[in-house]
């Protein structure tokens, strides 16, 4: 098998927002481009990211006693740099693919921010374009009739 790079699997045509972005307009804009994580850049640094997680989890309970109006009031006076995740764990775009699918499954997380050596963001990988390489592989090698499967349990 080839050694695949984070540079060719990651997603380079990346959505991100400003610190100072409200957390309303970042909610219209994850909905808007389908995405659950948003990365947050200042001068194209990443300084942070934001997950659809986070932003729900900004959002008061449903049992408050606040009115509409006031929640309402203080969600659009959140901005990210209140609710982002600071300094996220990246990766860079010469890394293995095995290093980044490590990196999550340690972390927990189902994303990572890609970025150069400057700390300049150039993409994003995730569990999904992971998956496309693993479905490209498997298809390459039903198509060049490879052998049986490796398993990695003893079948008991």
């Amino acid at each position: 098998m080839r050694l695949e790079l984070v540079m060719d699997w990651m997603s380079r045509d990346v959505v991100t927002a400003v610190p100072t972005l409200g957390i309303l307009d970042a909610d219209a804009l994850m909905r808007e481009h389908n995405i659950r994580r948003l990365p947050v850049v200042d001068n194209g640094r990443l300084v942070g990211i934001v997950t659809y997680g986070d932003i729900r989890e900004a959002r008061p309970s449903a049992a408050t006693s606040l009115s509409t109006w006031e929640m309402n009031y203080l969600l659009a006076n959140l901005n990210l740099a209140e609710v982002m995740t600071k300094a996220p764990i990246a990766i860079s775009p010469a890394a293995t693919i095995g290093e980044a699918a490590d990196l999550m499954l340690t972390n927990q997380i189902s994303g990572l921010p890609v970025v150069d050596g400057d700390g300049r963001l150039v993409g994003i990988i995730t569990e999904s374009d992971i998956f496309h390489m693993v479905v490209h592989q498997w298809r390459q090698s039903v198509e060049d009739n490879a052998p049986t499967p490796y398993t990695h349990y003893d079948g008991k």
